[in-house]
């Protein structure tokens, strides 16, 4: 960070602690209104204000405000992680480029964390409360996106790219730290500050590995964060699944295809026998489950009998007996498989795993009351332009940018279930109290792991969310760290209702290791060509400046106005 952002972000944060603690001063102790909150008529003459709350509510807002005066280093970080486009396992320049920042920030870090060289565990402060804030980094495959503009345009074709949005997370972290960092510093305020990465979520492939070794033992809180198109957060059972992510290999015998093929047994004709058994059997699994399949290794060239041949699922259900349930099935079917053809499963192998989400009641409903305080964006005209146009792109009704908050959701009823994605958070939600702040940096009713997703992860859509995002993030680390109630309260929802008839037991086995192998061929493919697209903000104030693009970049016949 520069000396002026410096020099600007603490005239910012004196001009706020001034304003702010007179106007919630007077605020609380005179008009009978809540922080950010409306009168209510009929309500009862406000009670005495204490001192400690007049502090916290203006610790807060300066927080709110100093993360504004952030805007354009927030920028900087989302435009940057945006430009690498990295894929799970492979987040190299990524890692490098967020160690930096924090480092030059005053945080202590451990990398390769958990046996997976691009993991980290960012940490400063020190005492109680620890609070730990994560998100997601890696890309998906095939979804390199220009930036802005409304169309398929990529940066690089047939590169990975943003297609999910998990540029925007860290850099949110790390602006709401680096402001609660500060003021920690300046009021002596005790707690700890962790910063980690969700290194290959798109392969559900770390977060179940750092609990196991221990990564979350000391953390009293998590603030997970994820990118959305509405600010809103949720406590209770979420409408996700959990799953198990296993690869499945046979080992068979080689032949010539036409010479000698009685010679040969078929690894392929393993997997694929597999592959029928379990589309059949799938009519008869419940409707919440979702399990899906990719032939990783189908032998070498036609006329060879495949000796080897490996297939990868994914397993998901609602609870942990289901997707074990489900586990047991396909290994039965890859036995009976390997039966059929005279072949060997020679081994199966978990590449992933996520227990389904539970989120914190007390955690949630502290970050909504920020939620509410924060507010959407102000969208601008070309913002809701471009919104429209990647939805009309895509096929769905153009209603542009949300306008108003989504409420706090909570538990979803188990019949009312009905499957769906998964994200590993959920293992890290069973070992300490957790939430997830979802953010709104990108467009709604778009169809998720695809390139119209990455359209808006580096636009002022992405940059104003993200900076709203931090702002709530912010202000509940204060509340957590000076209302410590908050975080006995969350424990105790977390042992005496969470975890009361449910005990946490991991998918991956003791045997497992993370597949740190995964995406390394497409990244060594595409890395040379990506590099030379890699944002430079010393010479550019922008992404969509260093690659030329007038914001928003729309169709002819949008521009001529039919949309």
């Amino acid at each position: 960070m520069s000396r002026t952002t410096r020099r600007a972000i603490q005239r910012g944060i004196q001009r706020a602690t001034w304003a702010t603690a007179l106007a919630c001063g007077l605020l609380l102790a005179g008009s009978g209104l809540r922080a950010g909150g409306a009168a209510q008529a009929g309500t009862a003459p406000p009670q005495a204000v204490s001192k400690e709350q007049v502090r916290l509510e203006a610790l807060k807002r300066e927080a709110a405000a100093s993360v504004g005066v952030m805007h354009d280093f927030t920028q900087q970080m989302v435009d940057s992680v945006f430009s690498f486009g990295e894929l799970g396992f492979q987040e190299f320049e990524t890692q490098r480029y967020l160690v930096e920042i924090l480092r030059k920030e005053g945080f202590t870090v451990e990398e390769g964390i958990a046996g997976v060289p691009t993991a980290f565990m960012a940490s400063w402060g020190s005492g109680k409360p620890v609070i730990a804030l994560g998100s997601d980094v890696d890309g998906i495959p095939q979804t390199s996106q220009k930036p802005g503009v409304a169309y398929r345009d990529p940066v690089v074709a047939g590169a990975p790219g943003h297609g999910e949005g998990h540029n925007s997370g860290v850099p949110l972290n790390i602006t709401a730290a680096l402001v609660v960092k500060r003021i920690m510093e300046r009021e002596q305020i005790p707690g700890t500050i962790k910063i980690w990465p969700g290194v290959a979520e798109e392969l559900v492939g770390t977060k179940a590995y750092f609990a196991r070794a221990g990564f979350f033992k000391d953390v009293d809180i998590c603030l997970f964060t994820h990118v959305g198109s509405n600010l809103g957060t949720s406590w209770g059972s979420a409408a996700g699944n959990g799953l198990v992510s296993v690869e499945y290999t046979f080992r068979g015998e080689s032949a010539h295809s036409a010479g000698a093929p009685w010679r040969g047994r078929s690894a392929l004709d393993a997997v694929e026998l597999m592959n029928i058994g379990w589309n059949f059997r799938r009519e008869h699994l419940r409707i919440q489950q979702r399990s899906h399949y990719v032939i990783t290794d189908g032998g070498d060239q036609p006329n060879v009998v495949p000796s080897a041949a490996s297939v990868w699922y994914y397993f998901r259900e609602t609870d942990y007996p289901r997707v074990k349930g489900m586990w047991d099935i396909g290994d039965t079917m890859a036995k009976a498989a390997a039966m059929m053809t005279g072949t060997t499963l020679e081994s199966t192998r978990v590449l992933g795993s996520a227990w389904p989400q539970h989120f914190n009641k007390v955690v949630a409903e502290t970050m909504d009351e920020n939620i509410r305080a924060v507010g959407l964006p102000a969208w601008s005209d070309d913002d809701q332009a471009l919104a429209k146009a990647v939805q009309q792109e895509v096929g769905v009704t153009a209603k542009g940018l949300d306008t108003e908050l989504t409420k706090l959701e909570g538990p979803i009823k188990e019949d009312d279930k009905r499957g769906g994605g998964s994200d590993d958070i959920g293992d890290v939600s069973w070992n300490v109290p957790t939430v997830t702040l979802r953010f709104p940096s990108n467009i709604p009713n778009l169809p998720g792991h695809n390139w119209s997703n990455a359209i808006a992860m580096a636009t002022p859509i992405a940059h104003k969310g993200v900076t709203a995002g931090a702002k709530v993030q912010a202000m509940t680390m204060i509340d957590l760290l000076l209302r410590p109630e908050l975080v006995a309260q969350a424990w105790e929802y977390f042992r005496t209702v969470q975890t009361k008839d449910a005990t946490y037991t991991p998918l991956v086995r003791p045997e497992d290791s993370p597949a740190i192998e995964l995406n390394r061929d497409v990244m060594e493919r595409f890395r040379p060509e990506m590099k030379r697209f890699y944002y430079d903000p010393t010479r550019y104030k922008t992404y969509l400046e260093q690659l030329g693009i007038r914001y928003p970049a729309l169709r002819p016949a949008i521009k001529a106005g039919q949309l």
